[in-house]
């Protein structure tokens, strides 16, 4: 799969392991923001960069590390097309790609320990929107989610 990884210098740490792990497992991996501990890159010029790439879908799923998580879905989240999910814990990982479809998963350097981090990460990249879910609430969720889109519509295309 295509992922953009980006941290800035609070993600720095956890992205970098975060990195090796994905490559490891045979995915390509772009590398974008904060390259060393001396030169951080703020989170607000990280998230653009990414959910630029994931709006124009030239990367299938994005991965943003700052202190919290926070700041990088506040930021990715201004863009169209692009669902980017603060999560803490594999359980709303998963969640996140089933009932959500997000497609950018951030996460905090200073919240989210290494081993939890590949677990919540293999979640996200493995579970398809709506997978496991009941009919009733596929269904629900599939038009809720094109819901969303109009909503997006009317503010992006204005």
């Amino acid at each position: 799969m295509k992922i953009v990884l980006g941290s800035d210098k609070s993600g720095f740490i956890l992205k970098e392991a975060l990195k090796k792990y994905l490559e490891e497992k045979g995915h390509e991996v772009q590398d974008i923001g904060t390259k060393d501990m001396e030169h951080g890159v703020p989170y607000f010029q990280v998230a653009p960069v990414a959910a630029e790439l994931i709006a124009k879908k030239e990367y299938e799923r994005g991965i943003l590390i700052c202190g919290t998580g926070m700041g990088m879905a506040i930021v990715a989240n201004k863009y169209p097309g692009v669902y980017a999910a603060v999560v803490e814990s594999v359980y709303a990982a998963k969640k996140c790609r089933a009932i959500n479809n997000a497609n950018i998963l951030t996460m905090g350097g200073w919240v989210i320990a290494e081993n939890m981090a590949y677990e919540m990460v293999d979640a996200f990249l493995e579970t398809d929107f709506t997978e496991g879910l009941e009919a009733w609430r596929q269904d629900f969720l599939k038009n809720a989610y094109k819901e969303v889109g109009k909503i997006e519509d009317g503010i992006y295309n204005k």
